[in-house]
């Protein structure tokens, strides 16, 4: 019976292959990151920018009052309490 030989491994072609793979794997993760990241930075910068042009917008449509006349703000509702609630028949 001729058995096969099991000293016989993948070999130096084989290291070196699985060694180029990794390397190309790693560099290809460093670049997706890096692409990444300025994509998130874009991103907020693009929202900070639709943020200020929305609140330039409020401001150019709100009416103007006049500088001397105060500001008055409407008294907000007394809360019903419960004690005070009318009570079910």
């Amino acid at each position: 019976m001729d058995t096969p030989s099991t000293s016989i491994g993948p070999g130096l072609g084989a290291f070196i292959a699985f060694f180029v793979l990794a390397v190309v794997l790693w560099l290809l993760m460093r670049n997706m990151n890096g692409r990444m990241r300025r994509m998130a930075y874009k991103e907020q910068q693009r929202v900070a920018d639709l943020e200020a042009r929305e609140a330039e917008r409020e401001a150019a449509e709100r009416p103007q009052r006049p500088q001397d006349e105060p500001v008055v703000e409407p008294e907000p509702e007394p809360a019903q309490d419960a004690d005070r609630a009318d009570p079910a028949p």
